[in-house]
């Protein structure tokens, strides 16, 4: 089982194991509004220099995928740290349960961090459920430097 680009006809599968992670992470994943623009940003963006997919084939069900993982590249201001302002975000990655601990994951990690390579990103950041973590730190992850902080959702502040 080898890791493919996914293609904007993965779609449905990639959104359902999508939707397994988030489940596993205890988050409501039935909402139709995510689903959609994910359908319509994939279908748009896939295959270019900025977004990428990669999934293994389910080799008992075809037509399904047994592993998927991706990554976007992000533009920000660059910084000392990162001069081309490029950065990586890993997304999306899950593996049927069938077939976990079986390397999926590492080879789909794999590819992505080539091809943010070939893109000359050289920083990249991902959220880790606590059974991913193991692998990221494999590959160097740790805690960043600074405080992550967020605003979710919040209505415009005026003050």
């Amino acid at each position: 089982m080898q890791p493919r680009f996914a293609t904007p006809q993965d779609s449905p599968e990639l959104i359902r194991l999508a939707t397994t992670m988030y489940e596993s992470m205890g988050l409501d994943a039935s909402g139709r509004a995510w689903r959609e623009r994910s359908t319509k940003l994939l279908a748009a963006r896939l295959g270019g220099d900025e977004l990428v997919m990669f999934a293994i084939d389910d080799p008992e069900r075809p037509g399904a995928l047994a592993a998927c993982g991706g990554a976007a590249i992000i533009q920000r201001v660059p910084g000392p740290s990162t001069p081309s302002g490029r950065w990586g975000y890993v997304q999306w990655m899950v593996t049927e349960p069938a077939y976990r601990r079986r390397g999926l994951a590492r080879a789909i990690f794999l590819e992505i961090l080539d091809w943010l390579e070939d893109r000359d990103v050289a920083n990249v950041e991902l959220h880790a459920t606590p059974a991913g973590e193991p692998l990221y730190r494999s590959f160097g992850f740790t805690f960043p430097a600074t405080p992550e902080l967020r605003r979710y959702g919040a209505a415009r502040s005026r003050h």
